[in-house]
């Protein structure tokens, strides 16, 4: 298992402002609490799963098997 930027550097600049700009909260939720904090709960969920490949929310990460 490996977890990395995403490829595109656009997407990266983008939400790494946006992470910026919400003080490292999600920048793609409304709610601004601990499981939004950048790498947010929802992600680290995904990750645990063996089974799950694929990008987090924001785009930021990706997860590969």
């Amino acid at each position: 298992m490996a977890v990395r930027l995403n490829e595109d550097k656009s997407i990266v600049e983008r939400v790494r402002a946006g992470l910026k700009a919400k003080n490292g909260h999600c920048p793609c939720v409304l709610q601004v609490n601990e499981d939004t904090k950048c790498m947010c709960k929802e992600f680290r969920e995904q990750i645990a799963d063996p089974d799950f490949e694929g990008y987090c929310h924001c785009m930021l990460y990706y997860k590969e098997k």
